[in-house]
């Protein structure tokens, strides 16, 4: 089976007994913090992966990174998850969960990433400007900092990208000097 229909079908079925429980919403703001914490911790990866630790166990490590609470929606699925021996792709299920919920919601990830931190003028004139592009969407906005941008910054909305930094013309410049 394709590794990309696998998630996309847990993330439906999460999201299908989420809405009739009523608890989507709290399910969406706990995977949020999931796809972070999964995606640089091997540890974690390597106890949910290896055949030899218990079922419960890998549940109760996947409970306390996302905070489910007991008997919870999450924590049912979860736990299937592991039995279904698909924890390999838990964060990419939690990725696809996050994706159809802001889906349905109209909700729009935005990361303006900047070489140094924002004044709050800057960062919420770019929210403005945003805003005003996608009228009647809810943003969820998102800054961090990376330093090789040299200056200015880069703002990521869905699959449109704005690179307005440094980094960015000096590679611009590059090509036009060599051609």
């Amino acid at each position: 089976m394709n590794d990309g229909l696998i998630p996309k079908r847990y993330a439906k079925a999460l999201y299908k007994l989420a809405v009739e429980n009523g608890d989507s919403h709290e399910i969406y703001e706990q995977l949020k913090p999931m796809l972070r914490g999964l995606k640089g911790l091997d540890d974690i990866k390597r106890v949910l992966l290896n055949p030899h630790v218990k079922e419960e166990d890998k549940g109760r490590v996947m409970m306390q990174l996302v905070g489910a609470k007991p008997g919870s929606s999450l924590e049912k699925f979860l736990l299937l998850v592991i039995r279904n021996n698909r924890a390999e792709f838990l964060r990419r299920i939690a990725f696809a969960y996050v994706n159809l919920y802001r889906q349905e919601h109209d909700i729009a990830k935005v990361d303006i990433i900047s070489a140094a931190e924002l004044p709050k003028e800057q960062a919420d004139a770019i929210v403005d400007i945003v805003r005003q592009r996608m009228p009647g969407t809810t943003l969820e906005v998102e800054q961090s900092i990376d330093p090789e941008l040299i200056g200015g910054f880069v703002v990521k909305v869905g699959d449109v990208l704005l690179d307005a930094s440094v980094k960015n013309e000096l590679k611009k410049l590059r090509l036009k000097l060599l051609s």
